[in-house]
């Protein structure tokens, strides 16, 4: 096997380091100098190394005051319990999981009418080009970029929920809102991916080049057809995802 370069083994070593709790969230790693007497390694070495930290998203670098340790607080979501009508919520689903974690939500929207593209007119079963509502949230938790979210739904649904194509919140969310005027979602199907992020995700969910972005895209059915297509675009630093599948008693347990 082929030796791993010097500057991949220092960030190898420190990332562990990092990650079992040697450095904390919030403190500054061992300066350069100190790095170099450590490793036996050329500053240029030791940069390197740092650099690739940096494009992972594990640490920071500051002009004159070195690396620090990024705070990495994970938020986790229920992906089969978002969106539950049964389940009890404090506005919509998003604000319901984050306050009900003690952090504080914070969304932005836009709304306009757009043509389907290929893949969202595939999922909501109309021509492409047909005129969609789309509306995009910008969400934050605890003031931190968290994902964005497009949903888009058929121009057919605003006849029966005008508020669908009005700019702004829809307090109790669109799924109860939906739900209210008889259209009710009785199903899902979920699709999710990861990869590297578009300049634009950069810039608005605020990462670095080196982290990925996980995408989460959820079709909604009526009784007789799709009624949205969801994309929500995560940080993936910063998000897990967990589903609740069938009978799990025993996970709660005691051993």
């Amino acid at each position: 096997m082929t030796k791993q370069p010097k500057y991949r083994q220092v960030a190898d070593i420190l990332r562990r380091e990092i990650d079992n709790g040697t450095h904390q969230p919030g403190t500054r790693l061992p300066s350069e100098n100190d790095l170099q007497r450590r490793f036996d390694a050329s500053r240029n070495t030791i940069r390197n190394g740092l650099s690739l930290l940096v494009s992972e998203g594990l640490i920071t670098s500051s002009q004159g005051l070195g690396y620090e340790v990024k705070s990495h607080e994970v938020f986790e979501l229920n992906a089969s319990r978002f969106e539950n009508l049964t389940f009890p919520q404090n506005g919509d689903a998003y604000s319901t999981d984050v306050t009900n974690a003690g952090r504080q939500p914070r969304q932005t929207f836009r709304v306009e009418m757009l043509p389907a593209s290929d893949d969202v007119a595939t999922r909501l079963k109309i021509p492409t080009g047909t005129k969609t509502v789309l509306r995009f949230c910008h969400r934050y938790v605890d003031d931190v970029p968290w994902s964005t979210q497009a949903t888009y739904y058929p121009s057919w649904l605003v006849d029966a929920s005008p508020r669908l194509a009005e700019p702004g919140d829809i307090e109790e969310g669109t799924t109860r809102y939906l739900a209210s005027h008889g259209i009710e979602q009785i199903g899902y199907f979920d699709e999710i991916a990861a990869r590297m992020p578009t300049p634009d995700e950069a810039r608005l969910l605020e990462i670095g080049a080196g982290v990925p972005v996980m995408l989460w895209t959820r079709t909604g059915y009526s009784e007789d057809r799709p009624i949205r297509c969801t994309i929500t675009t995560f940080r993936g630093d910063l998000n897990r995802m967990n589903y609740e599948i069938g009978e799990l008693s025993a996970r709660s347990e005691s051993a």
